[in-house]
């Protein structure tokens, strides 16, 4: 699946989830996936727990965290690490 069809499936509304990205139709905010993944939970884990949820969204929640990375700019402060 191409980028931009990725994408789309993930919303931002300021309505929902105060306004943090969610996949698309659901209430899962794109970091709460990424942190679930973070601490050991495989694509099939999150997919068993969430019904209606698709490898796919995962892969958007991957590639919306790595396009907001790219314009975001990290310090060995911010890492702790200063």
């Amino acid at each position: 699946m191409d980028e931009k069809k990725l994408l789309k499936r993930i919303a931002l509304k300021p309505g929902v989830m105060a306004g943090k990205p969610v996949i698309r139709g659901t209430r899962l905010t794109v970091e709460s996936v990424l942190n679930q993944l973070a601490h050991g939970a495989t694509a099939e884990d999150l997919i068993r727990e969430y019904r209606g949820l698709k490898r796919a969204d995962i892969q958007a929640c991957l590639l919306y965290a790595s396009k907001a990375l790219e314009f975001t700019e990290i310090d060995a402060l911010a890492l702790g690490r200063a």
